[in-house]
């Protein structure tokens, strides 16, 4: 593990580097409609944690990846994950008007750009991505992790576990209990961190079996990160959180702290973290800031 002040300090490196990444493979203004454009660049620059990216890219290191191939996919899925937060803030969903500490999407340019930016944004990830097949690398590597970026974040992914978060609302008429509570959370939330450990294990080169490994693991971190989201929707503030705390009461959604209650919730998301970082430990490569990292969101105020 890297202790406290050596892990703030080489996550803000880490940060900077991701935003430049991913400022490099923005779209150019240039014939492209005006306002759709000033949507997606006001989303895609409105900050957040980079975790996806970061995650993503401290895999590819763990099994010895050197090459600026990943950047691409690094920009795609965090396209991919702002998408899904503009679309998610819109009053059909949440109808939240706070996002990363400003004005959400939709609130700034009106519901229908929301709607569009995020479609938009979506479908420009891929276009980023593919941008990987540029580089002189293994093209089977580039189709499985493009195969990957794609299944995770569509139906039986991010989308199919949005679509039955949906329900779990006042809108809906689901009454979930632990079962259905993991089904959305794994397919919602941990399937767009498998997604970017996965991407950066098969570009590394990671062997089948290893690359399983790094799956189960991404489940586990982002079951334990959502946990967590439940939790501090309840005992955080606006001004902490950079969104509006008391979302899911409002949305009526059943969440773990409901049905565990908020101390054993906390325990869950312990041990479903400290069983992440032991299978981390199982494979051939070391990476202590990523053990970190995964330690350091299981615990997050924000």
């Amino acid at each position: 593990m890297v202790n406290s002040e050596n892990f703030d300090k080489m996550m803000a490196e880490k940060v900077e580097y991701v935003q430049n990444v991913i400022k490099s493979f923005l779209p150019k203004k240039e014939n492209c409609p005006e306002t759709l454009y000033d949507a997606l660049v006001y989303s895609m620059e409105a900050g957040g944690k980079r975790l996806r990216p970061i995650l993503m890219l401290e895999t590819y290191r763990l099994f010895g990846g050197n090459k600026a191939v990943i950047e691409p996919f690094m920009a795609a899925i965090e396209m991919i994950h702002t998408s899904s937060l503009i679309h998610d803030d819109l009053p059909a969903i949440d109808n939240d008007e706070l996002r990363r500490g400003r004005k959400t999407t939709h609130a700034v340019y009106g519901e229908a750009m929301g709607i569009l930016s995020g479609d938009a944004l979506l479908n420009y990830a891929y276009e980023t991505a593919l941008e990987a097949f540029r580089y002189n690398f293994d093209r089977d590597s580039l189709f499985m992790a493009m195969k990957v970026l794609a299944a995770k974040t569509g139906i039986y992914g991010m989308l199919g576990g949005q679509s039955v978060d949906v329900e779990n609302d006042k809108k809906g008429n689901l009454s979930p209990d632990l079962g259905m509570l993991e089904y959305i959370h794994k397919h919602k939330t941990s399937a767009l961190i498998e997604a970017p450990m996965m991407i950066g294990a098969i570009l590394a080169g990671a062997q089948k079996g290893e690359i399983s490994c790094v799956e189960e693991i991404g489940g586990k971190i982002g079951l334990a990160f959502q946990i967590r989201d439940d939790i501090l929707d309840v005992i955080s503030t606006d001004d902490v959180l950079g969104k509006p705390v008391r979302s899911d009461a409002k949305n009526e959604k059943v969440t773990y702290a409901d049905l565990l209650g908020l101390e054993a919730a906390k325990k869950k998301v312990n041990d479903i973290t400290a069983e992440a970082i032991r299978l981390l430990q199982t494979l051939p490569g070391e990476n202590q800031f990523l053990e970190s990292l995964v330690e350091n969101m299981a615990n997050r105020n924000k």
